[in-house]
């Protein structure tokens, strides 16, 4: 059973960092795509960043340049830095694994969730 289990959450105020952590266990990590997906209440789940084994990361529009995806494989942990928070990224954030070499960021492809970690920025 694929275990992951994020860390990092909190409250902080507009302009602020949170560094979200995702602790992975029980398959081998190094050959999954990685992903941060987030949902706000009353709206749907969508791809944060995303960051396969041999690829580049991909982040959505409205987030680039502003967070930073990594993961570290000796370390079965994957890693979400995220600077100059607003308010509208304010949301239950989640890590999400998928086994394969193709890393999409739409979240009903990826087969494995962990529980999520809220982040709440205020303005």
């Amino acid at each position: 059973q694929v275990q992951l289990v994020e860390s990092g959450g909190g409250s902080v105020q507009a302009g602020g960092s949170l560094r979200l952590s995702c602790a992975v266990s029980r398959f081998t990590y190094s050959y999954y795509c990685m992903g941060w997906f987030r949902q706000a209440p009353g709206k749907e789940r969508e791809g944060v960043a995303i960051l396969g084994s041999h690829s580049s990361p991909a982040y959505a529009d409205s987030v680039r340049g502003r967070f930073t995806i990594a993961r570290d494989n000796a370390q079965n942990t994957l890693f979400l830095q995220m600077n100059s928070l607003k308010a509208e990224d304010t949301a239950m954030y989640y890590c999400a694994a998928r086994h394969s070499s193709y890393c999409p960021r739409t979240p009903t492809t990826y087969a494995h969730w962990g529980q999520g970690t809220q982040v709440t920025v205020s303005s």
